[in-house]
């Protein structure tokens, strides 16, 4: 079975990640580093970075992503943006590193008006010009996020991503969060078992099922191709359940990560339930 899991939120300590996610059973799990709204956020210090480390030994086996900050747009045309997009980012990747998180998730950007090829060939080279500064290496693997093409956002096609790895200098260090939400709003149809195999084969021509490494499982609100980003309950939306229910039982993803990026309480009770319906459709 697919290792379940959730975004789970690093207040009070970035440790007590780990204790959300038990708290809802999930096997997989997607952070935030640092503040994802603040472009000098505070950085966990050693202390934070050794009990994250010990909590994350007691989990055994838990795949960990975080997901980079909203702030980042490797693909800007403005330079400012540029400058704090890549630092941001290095920063990131250092942070990853240091906490022994293995992959970093991140928007491929908006070309802001410049067009898609230029703004493809921005991300590409600003994405290098960061990892060669985290010098990070091999430790994190950057996976670009399939995105809804909202406005001027980049990355809604699988040759658009294609693109983005091959003009970069380390392709071999990069990968793909495929987003359900956002892949079906950018035109990808999952609900029945023939636009399934569609889709995967596409991906597979375009990009190849091993950069795929990760899923954020989210319901779409708006309808299909209709590039509006809003995430909905898994089953309460547009891609229904028969959707998911394609997905979580292909064999070829039967050990990936793949984790909720749905609204939640406190209580974590939204995430139990979808979770529970997850589970519950597996054949």
């Amino acid at each position: 079975m697919p290792r379940f899991g959730a975004h789970m939120s690093i207040s009070g300590g970035i440790a007590l990640a780990f204790d959300r996610l038990a708290e809802v059973e999930g096997e997989a799990l997607q952070i935030f580093t640092a503040n994802q709204r603040q472009w000098q956020p505070k950085t966990p210090t050693p202390a934070e970075i050794e009990a994250f480390k010990a909590r994350r030994r007691r989990a055994t086996g838990i795949p960990v992503a975080s997901h980079d900050s909203y702030l980042i747009n490797l693909a800007s045309p403005n330079p400012e943006t540029t400058a704090k997009s890549i630092g941001a980012f290095r920063d990131e990747l250092r942070r990853c590193a240091a906490l022994g998180v293995e992959y970093l998730v991140v928007h491929p950007g908006s070309h802001l008006g410049e067009g898609v090829d230029a703004g493809l060939k921005r991300f590409a080279a600003n994405l290098d010009l960061a990892m060669g500064e985290a010098g990070t290496g091999h430790q994190v693997m950057v996976l670009l996020e399939t995105t809804a093409g909202q406005g001027t956002n980049l990355g809604a096609t699988f040759e658009e991503l294609a693109t983005i790895i091959a003009g970069s200098a380390h392709p071999e260090q990069l990968g793909v969060c495929y987003d359900t939400c956002h892949t079906f709003v950018a035109g990808y149809d999952i609900r029945t078992p023939k636009a399934y195999a569609e889709t995967m084969a596409g991906f597979d021509r375009v990009l190849g099922l091993e950069r795929l490494r990760f899923f954020h499982l989210n319901d779409a609100t708006k309808g299909l191709g209709s590039r509006i980003d809003r995430h909905a309950h898994i089953g309460q939306g547009e891609i229904t359940i028969a959707g998911f229910r394609n997905l979580i039982n292909d064999p070829r993803f039967a050990d990936h990560p793949m984790v909720l990026e749905t609204p939640k309480s406190d209580d974590l009770h939204e995430d139990r339930e979808n979770l529970a319906l997850l589970r519950s459709l597996r054949n």
